[in-house]
């Protein structure tokens, strides 16, 4: 007993000890923010609140900005991409401005610097956080040797509309599935000490509701209730704060009447008072000022005032700040408190990133761009990001024997397979699929037909067709230009672009099995191609490994480890769609759903179906959240909870049997979901609350448990109460959001 005594006293006192160290650091820190501030011109503090920047290809640094810096009236800069000017500037803002008082550069890395990974849409389908941590510490150690120290990045706007092009750089649908990829996010980023030289300070965006934007128009209205807001777009946000991230990007919309740059109930209250943040806010580029346009501010004068009371730090390239906090300070509608808050804001993450102590980037280490490390973290990305879709027959993996007919606007498009927000990625790096298969002495022929995605010439159609007759297999790889989605690039037609489907249908024709390989931002509808081919494969954009791939993921290699972290709609009209909807009062069904073609001429005028549905497009997705097929089969037995009834002493164990009942060893992906079959307000038909991946050899069966506890039911009601009622809950566990393998407990 006294061994034990003595052992948890140990464990106390070393605590005890890490908390007091912390509490020095802490007060430390705190002193030398005052010690500087108290010595900083109005000027200087107004400084450390602008971002400013230049492009990045600019070919001199201009002496305006030079004396701006050394003036001390830029915080941070970014998009500056010449190492020497990143280092010049460094140089006189610790050198020559009045408190020396560094940088942050910054610069929009957002999956990869260099080396780039798949879009953070298809990250998130690899449902896989060492991946995407991965993927973001090599981010960092490339950016960081060329001086920038800050990325805008993670985004983790949840995405319910794949219309909006911005879904390429969201997590997905799914608040749990995205708050686990954030945290990883922000600790690939980070690193373990924000002092570190490669570390690369992360920032949550948008904040918030961007991804809610009407009819998935980028820039557009969102309108979001109370219970949605905790409920769905916080918890990423909260998961990122935990994680440590330093610092949160405000998003371009208004939110249920109000700018995110002007909403005080969000920067102020939600995220200082609720989320605990303690690092600095931006805007987003001249969303300050775009408040105007909104109708939210008459002039930038108002702009920078509602701004600067919602708790906004610092303003990105526009200058509503610089031109009119002075004013507002003389007018009394703002303290000069309030500055010093927003200041200090600034200077703790500065302090906490190392700067006033080792304010260059280290120009003694050498770091390998485009490294066999970094391409081979790529080329795993993409394998467990890319999703099968169709396999009929088993046409994947392919023979090496077969002769391939590979065609497609995107099968050797260097630059397009890397994807939206890739700046500084180097197409000479990309491998292709074409490259792939010619690297490795494959038995196939390629020819375009169709010279980019949106192509609507049909003159190479007669030879394309003549050369598939010939081939034992023709691989159609194609989808979007990176250009049609990110930023600005919404559609409301998302099918495959140009005359692709035409192609494809003329290939099926010849009778020739037909792969198609989709390269996208988004999921694309398939009404027109998906029973006319034998394979679909989305890879979304993979990056620079995305031929190598895609070659050994075609050929069995590798298995695609993918999936899907959006429900993938039939057609754009049932947009939004999402997996985790409300049931309503006239949920849908099989029974009663009602087609258009069935309906009678002069039929009775009635409620159809009396149902919530389409008539023509139903209400089913093309393929459900959570959904990917691999190289084997898996047969899901002996579901068991170890209990039916929950309480806040105990715990569930749900427990299910997997049996790889195919040839080939694979892996599997295990979904666990539940159901609040009535609470205070309504809840979503199921949610995810868990997942985890095996892997069986062929006949192979493993017992997959996870444990239940009354945190996994809780949630915000319509009046913020954050908790759970008594009552039944139903439980699935399967392969995706669809599966139908059910048990209920009880919360007592």
């Amino acid at each position: 007993m006294r061994t034990i005594y003595a052992f948890l006293l140990g464990i106390i006192m070393v605590f005890a000890i890490g908390c007091e160290k912390e509490k020095k650091v802490s007060n430390q820190l705190e002193t030398n923010i005052e010690e500087l501030l108290s010595k900083m011109t109005l000027e200087e503090k107004i400084g450390q609140l602008n971002l400013r920047g230049t492009s990045s290809r600019a070919k001199t640094l201009s002496e305006e900005l030079k004396q701006k810096v050394r003036e001390g009236k830029v915080g941070a800069l970014l998009n500056v991409m010449n190492k020497e000017y990143v280092d010049e500037l460094q140089r006189i803002a610790v050198e020559e401005s009045p408190n020396k008082i560094p940088l942050i550069f910054s610069r929009d890395v957002i999956h990869g610097f260099k080396t780039i990974f798949p879009i953070p849409l298809g990250m998130a389908a690899s449902w896989d956080e060492e991946v995407v941590k991965n993927s973001s510490r090599v981010a960092a150690i490339e950016a960081s040797s060329y001086g920038i120290r800050w990325t805008f990045a993670p985004m983790l706007d949840i995405a319910k509309d794949a219309r909006w092009g911005r879904i390429a750089e969201s997590p997905g649908e799914d608040p749990y599935l995205a708050s686990q990829l954030a945290r990883a996010y922000v600790e690939g980023f980070q690193g373990d000490s924000l002092s570190d030289p490669t570390s690369l300070i992360a920032c949550a965006k948008h904040f918030i509701g961007y991804g809610a934007a009407i009819g998935g128009r980028d820039y557009n209205t969102a309108i979001i209730s109370k219970e949605q807001l905790h409920n769905t777009y916080l918890p990423p946000f909260e998961s990122a704060f935990k994680a440590g991230a330093q610092t949160v990007m405000t998003s371009f919309n208004e939110v249920n009447g109000i700018p995110a740059s002007g909403d005080k109930e969000l920067l102020t209250n939600i995220l200082r008072k609720q989320l605990k943040f303690d690092g600095f806010v931006v805007s987003d580029w001249n969303s300050v000022t775009e408040m105007i346009a909104h109708g939210y501010a008459e002039d930038e004068k108002q702009a920078a005032e509602k701004a600067i009371n919602a708790g906004l730090n610092m303003e990105m390239t526009s200058k509503s700040y610089e031109d009119n906090a002075k004013e507002l300070l003389k007018e009394n509608k703002l303290s000069m408190n309030q500055i010093d808050n927003m200041v200090r804001d600034i200077l703790r993450v500065k302090f906490r990133m190392g700067l006033f102590k080792t304010p260059y980037r280290n120009k003694n280490k050498d770091v390998e761009i485009y490294s066999s490390k970094h391409l081979e973290l790529a080329k795993e990305a993409a394998i467990k990001s890319s999703v099968l879709l169709k396999n009929k027959n088993n046409v994947l993996p392919l023979n090496k024997k077969a002769k391939v007919l590979i065609v497609g606007p995107l099968a050797n498009k260097p630059r397009e397979q890397l994807g939206t927000w890739t700046f500084d990625g180097d197409k000479k790096y990309t491998i292709t699929p074409v490259a792939s298969f010619e690297k490795n002495n494959a038995n196939f022929e390629f020819i375009e037909g169709l010279t980019y995605s949106r192509d609507t010439n049909k003159k190479y159609f007669k030879e394309v067709l003549s050369k598939a007759s010939k081939a034992d297999i023709v691989l159609f790889i194609g989808g979007e230009e990176a250009i049609l989605s990110g930023e600005a690039h919404s559609r409301a037609n998302i099918n495959l672009p140009g005359a692709q489907e035409k192609l494809i249908g003329e290939l099926a024709k010849i009778k020739k099995p037909v792969g198609v390989t989709i390269m996208a931002g988004r999921p694309i509808t398939l009404q027109n191609i998906k029973n006319k081919v034998d394979a679909i494969l989305m890879t979304w954009h993979p990056g620079t490994m995305g031929g190598d791939a895609i070659y050994d993921i075609l050929f069995g290699v590798k298995e695609p480890k993918g999936r899907l972290p959006v429900t993938w709609p039939k057609v754009a009209g049932q947009l939004p769609l999402y997996y985790n909807h409300k049931n309503t009062g006239r949920p849908a069904s099989p029974k009663e759903y009602v087609h258009i073609d069935s309906i009678p001429i002069g039929a009775w005028q009635s409620s159809l179906g009396n149902t919530s549905h389409y008539l023509d497009a139903g209400y089913e997705p093309e393929y459900p959240f959570g959904f990917g097929l691999g190289y084997t089969s898996f047969e899901y037995s002996n579901f068991k909870l170890s209990t039916t009834s929950l309480t806040e002493d105990n715990t569930i164990i749900a427990s299910i049997d997997i049996t790889n009942i195919g040839e080939r060893t694979g892996e599997e992906l295990v979904q666990l979901y539940i159901q609040d079959v009535a609470g205070n307000i309504t809840r979503p038909v199921k949610e995810l609350i868990g997942y985890k991946r095996i892997s069986l050899k062929s006949k192979e069966k493993q017992k997959v448990t996870f444990e239940i506890t009354v945190d996994d039911l809780k949630y915000y009601n319509n009046q913020l109460k954050y908790g759970v009622e008594k009552g039944k809950f139903n439980i699935w566990i399967g392969a995706n959001s669809a599966s139908k393998v059910k048990e209920e407990f009880v919360y007592e």
